[in-house]
């Protein structure tokens, strides 16, 4: 680290000031570094062992939980039933690894659904096939929020663009990304199926990470000030701080939303796995081509076993992945008191009291541990004509990033608007404008009904840990299923009791686009600190004041986040909620998301990109008008710390 302490005295005024901000491990870590700290004379005590003992706590991370250690003491035995458990584990799933990547280097099938059946016993290998896209479209959303997110948050220049650009990204329907990207994919694996393989994973991949983003850079922007200010003081470099401050900092809400991502992808399967671009369709092995196929033929049977199917995965994706991650990043908890009943998994604490699993992860721990090097020692501060002259040179080179953004921007919408015109009338923006203007109306009214019912109970659900685990794995199935999956009832009940599509498709829309509210909402309400209810139940804060005083402003960052992307959310499923179909019967809104769906099965690719880039101008300038003023209020008023 950067050396010792200077002194018992500096400690002791640190230790007493963060404990203050609840920083320290709220087991009773304070006493005990006290009692180390006067054992030892000044200047002895390293300053690697306070950053562990005040930021890390006993576990790694920020130690904002007495949550056990990461690996209990190995056993005198040679082999543990822990040991079994975790080898079957890991073997298994290398095993199901290896199954499912097989044939990805076979030629493509046929154009159509002739390679997908019906057949209920084919459900399982199906599951498998769409679970492996899922996943290692989660591993891709994670690498991107980690950088996109953390730059976004830590340079203002790149804030301005990153943003933004994140806010076009997130309502670009997922048929713009597929009838874009779908040639580019394909070419690199010609003639196999890897390129469509590629393509359905980007195309899922699209449908997880802007949501992830937004809520990592939510919780980077609003890392309570005591904490960075220790950091600095203990001079952490970047690297170690974002391991050990940020990063933990941001793991229950990224968390929570990484299941909100994984459900989304199941919203969009059919889309993914079923690519329609043109006249031609290339149906992928995977439950969204049985779903579609089922849909096309009218199938109810196949439908019901279909979403029996998705209940079985999405209940051992609970078991397997989301409990653990829930039960691990509790630790991360920002608070002093000990959680009543902390989550638990089987699957945490077998990995967790394995040997073998200790064993194997000790070097690289170990790797991973030197990669914290001290930075280097801060030169002495400049004179004041220097940093003058720093502060015009700056000043510069943002009028000179201003004018580059602009630059590109201005060239972008002379590229769009000559493609544009190449194969469509002037007059078809307003047309495209009108249809904006009618979805904008049902986003901001489903929006606003979600809120109403959902964050009462997100606060709820939050706040009773042995409720939100019964809740968990129904929240996501309820969030995963596919609107498609409604059409039958839908287009039914529309035809049957003649009823305007207009009106009684869109809470299609809202089907999974609404659960961003809910989770956030729950993972805000669960990282209310302890002490702070405590206080509210001592004065006897109830009713309303105790909803406007405590439960709505610890809340608000989490939910704007989960608001604007499930605003941006609802904006890309208009795709699928504003044109039904069910056999031979299509039902059709009037709307944007159907402009784009229609364009996008003849293979109109002009009128896509104007539908397109008509959806990216509203969703932009709703979010700079409406949503990121909200988004900056929550930022610097309702922050934890």
């Amino acid at each position: 680290m950067a050396g010792p302490l200077s002194g018992i005295i500096r400690y002791r005024t640190l230790s007493k000031w963060v404990e203050g901000s609840a920083v320290i491990k709220r087991a009773g870590h304070v006493p005990n570094i006290r009692r180390f700290a006067y054992r030892h004379p000044p200047g002895r005590l390293p300053g690697f062992l306070a950053v562990r003992a005040i930021l890390l706590g006993a576990g790694g991370g920020m130690g904002m939980s007495s949550q056990p250690a990461p690996f209990s003491k190995p056993s005198s035995r040679l082999l543990t039933l822990w040991d079994v458990v975790a080898m079957l584990l890991v073997i298994g799933a290398l095993v199901l690894l290896a199954q499912g990547s097989r044939g990805l280097m076979q030629p493509l099938p046929k154009p159509g659904f002739g390679a997908i059946g019906l057949d209920p016993s084919a459900l399982p290998g199906y599951a498998l096939h769409t679970s492996l896209r899922m996943l290692a479209a989660m591993a891709l959303s994670l690498l991107f929020t980690f950088t996109y997110a953390t730059w976004a948050a830590k340079s203002r220049r790149a804030e301005q663009v990153l943003i933004p650009l994140l806010d076009i990204l997130q309502s670009v329907p997922i048929l713009g990304f597929i009838s874009v990207t779908v040639v580019f994919f394909m070419s690199l694996a010609p003639g196999r199926m890897l390129g469509a393989e590629l393509a359905a994973v980007f195309a899922i991949f699209t449908s997880q990470a802007w949501n992830m983003a937004f809520s990592f850079h939510q919780s980077l922007r609003t890392v309570p000030k005591e904490l960075a200010e220790a950091s600095r003081s203990f001079r952490l470099g970047s690297w170690m701080r974002f391991w050990k401050l940020e990063a933990p900092f941001a793991m229950p809400a990224l968390v929570w939303n990484m299941m909100m991502s994984m459900s989304g992808g199941w919203f969009f399967v059919v889309a993914s796995e079923a690519i329609s671009v043109g006249d031609t369709t290339v149906a992928l092995p995977g439950i969204g081509s049985y779903i579609a196929l089922a849909i096309v033929e009218r199938d109810l049977g196949a439908i019901f076993w279909a979403i029996a199917t998705m209940l079985a995965v999405i209940l051992v994706y609970d078991q397997l992945l989301f409990r653990p991650l829930v039960a691990w990043s509790d630790r991360f908890r920002f608070e002093q008191e000990a959680v009543a009943a902390p989550p638990r998994s089987w699957v945490l604490t077998a990995l967790r009291r394995s040997r073998l699993v200790s064993l194997a992860l000790t070097p690289l721990g170990k790797a991973w541990r030197w990669t914290y090097r001290p930075p280097p020692a801060s030169a002495k501060s400049r004179p004041v004509a220097h940093r003058k002259i720093q502060s015009r040179q700056a000043a510069w080179l943002d009028r000179l990033w201003y004018g580059a953004i602009i630059a590109v921007c201005l060239a972008a919408l002379w590229r769009i608007i000559a493609f544009v015109l190449e194969g469509v009338a002037p007059t078809e923006a307003g047309t495209a404008f009108l249809l904006g203007l009618a979805t904008m109306a049902r986003v901001f009214a489903l929006i606003t009904l979600a809120s109403i019912v959902w964050v009462p109970i997100g606060v709820w659900l939050g706040l009773r840990p042995r409720a939100a685990r019964i809740a968990q794995p129904i929240a996501q199935f309820m969030a995963a299923f596919p609107a498609n999956l409604l059409f039958p009832l839908a287009v039914s009940a529309i035809v049957a009791l003649r009823l305007d599509p207009d009106f009684w498709l869109s809470p299609l829309m809202i089907l999974g686009t609404q659960w961003y509210i809910l989770f956030n909402v729950i993972a805000g309400a669960s990282t209310i600190p302890g002490e702070l209810r405590d206080i509210g139940a001592n004065l006897r804060v109830r009713g309303w004041l105790w909803w406007r005083r405590i439960a709505l402003p610890a809340v608000f960052p989490f939910y704007m986040t989960g608001a604007i992307t499930a605003s941006g959310g609802s904006w890309n499923a208009s795709i699928v909620a504003e044109i039904a179909s069910w056999g031979d019967t299509t039902l059709e809104a009037h709307g944007l998301g159907a402009y784009i769906a229609v364009a996008a099965k003849a293979g109109d690719f002009h009128r896509v990109v104007l539908g397109i880039a008509m959806m990216s101008a509203f969703v932009v300038v709703i979010n700079r008008v409406f949503w990121r003023p909200l988004y900056a209020l929550a930022e610097r008023k309702f922050r934890l710390g």
